[in-house]
């Protein structure tokens, strides 16, 4: 165990026996002998340096007794009160699996000797931009993790989903519509430099990185999901394929990553979520990204606490972080990582340039892009229609890397700022009040 300077214990035990000792170690017939007798300076010498001697002896000889008396237990301070229990809203909750979040500033350490107190081991630690572990524990430990002073909450974890339904073929509309400002156009209008130097991360359900219409620029780098390495769902293929394939992409250019973190039904656990989050910040330092990083999360589920300050910790690390607003048709700021403000949240729209129907509206929606009967890759290869904010995110993530190289700019608060300022304002015929009205746009055609 790791001490810090204010935990470090006293071996008083120890210490207080040596010094009740030290008293008994001068015989007092020798001393009160020398006292009283007027003896020759060296006799008097003589019998001096023999009580010493004698002296040291016998605590050389007790020494090791006392300090093998055993050190006191050190008990750590509790908290005032536990740590906040969360339970993400409306979600399904997955039983006895918490994620105990640690203040962003406390020393690794601790979070070691938090380990060392569960039996087995957790199912994720996370070091990086977000600090914790996660793990199933029981009331007991529950209880004596939520009382350590380093701990700021422990949260349920919990499910979240990829929305999107697949439909019949179709025409990819939503190129043209990003870069024309009047709707119907069949033709994409963009820059030569397409993307190039930027590297685009998809945590989905994975990439079949070996369709040649990524033209080699795709790799799946990892999975969290037990027991599944591959797309065996089609909605992160599908995302990738709108982010940079060269038939359906608007980033042409881009090197795109998979990180899998929902399984073949398009589920996963808040949990891995979070951890490929934390990989994605890590890895992209690895990667050749000369003119940054961008990243889609096309998923979401029920607010969570824990889910959002994971996306705020990638965002603060340099990202760009684009996020579906859900499709619920309700308020996105019920809703994880949607309701993230340091996250540029993406609502849908149709070829008619009305809302997308079941878009989730709202003050944390920052730009609308198309996000209905969207065509795009499939695993295996061939094309895929599918509809939701799923489909609109990744033409914003597209074109935040599309910006990156065409203008220099990184991170997620420039690039969706830059978005929101070339955006075609007032087009969506039917947007609900107190939501944008910003249609995407790459300002590619006057």
């Amino acid at each position: 165990m790791a001490w810090n300077d204010s935990e470090r214990p006293t071996p008083r035990a120890s210490i207080n026996t040596v010094a009740a000792i030290l008293p008994l170690l001068s015989p007092p017939a020798v001393e009160n002998a020398g006292a009283s007798l007027q003896m020759p300076f060296g006799l008097a010498d003589d019998r001096h340096l023999a009580t010493r001697a004698w002296q040291l002896s016998l605590l050389l000889a007790i020494l090791p007794l006392a300090l093998a008396a055993p050190a006191p237990v050190v008990v750590k301070a509790k908290r005032s009160e536990p740590a906040p229990l969360l339970t993400p809203r409306g979600s399904t909750v997955i039983p006895d699996k918490y994620i105990v979040k640690f203040k962003q500033d406390s020393a690794l350490s601790l979070l070691d000797d938090a380990l060392n107190m569960i039996t087995g081991d957790a199912d994720r630690v996370y070091r990086d931009a977000f600090r914790g572990f996660t793990s199933t524990l029981n009331e007991t430990m529950l209880s004596s993790f939520r009382d350590l002073p380093e701990v700021e909450y422990v949260e349920k974890d919990s499910i979240s989903s990829i929305s999107g339904v697949v439909e019949q073929r179709g025409a990819p509309w939503g190129l043209g519509r990003i870069s024309h400002r009047e709707k119907g156009s069949d033709t994409y209008v963009y820059d030569e430099s397409a993307g190039a130097g930027v590297c685009a991360y998809v945590i989905d359900t994975g990439i079949d990185d070996s369709i040649q219409d990524f033209g080699g620029r795709t790799q799946q780098v990892r999975s969290f999901v037990q027991g599944q390495d591959t797309d065996n769902n089609g909605h992160g293929t599908h995302v990738a394929g709108t982010i940079g394939s060269n038939t359906y992409g608007v980033a042409k250019a881009a090197k795109i990553y998979g990180v899998k973190v929902l399984d073949g039904e398009g589920n996963g656990s808040n949990s891995n979520i979070i951890a490929g989050m934390n990989f994605v910040v890590e890895d992209a330092k690895k990667r050749e990204c000369p003119k940054g990083v961008v990243v889609n999360m096309s998923l979401g589920g029920e607010y969570s606490q824990a889910l959002n300050e994971a996306a705020a910790a990638l965002v603060n690390a340099g990202l760009f972080l684009g996020v579906a607003a859900g499709n619920d048709n309700s308020d996105a700021g019920n809703y994880s990582p949607a309701s993230e403000p340091s996250a540029c949240t993406v609502g849908g729209t149709a070829v008619d340039d009305t809302r997308y129907a079941d878009s989730n509206w709202g003050q944390v929606v920052d730009i609308l892009a198309p996000g209905a009967k969207v065509t795009s890759l499939r695993p295996g290869g061939g094309e895929a229609t599918m509809s939701g904010t799923s489909m609109a995110t990744p033409h914003v993530v597209g074109l935040a890397a599309y910006l990156s190289t065409l203008e220099g700019l990184t991170g997620t608060q420039a690039l969706c700022d830059r978005i929101r300022e070339l955006a075609i304002r007032d087009a969506i015929v039917d947007q609900p009040q107190g939501t944008v009205n910003l249609l995407a746009f790459n300002g590619a055609t006057q």
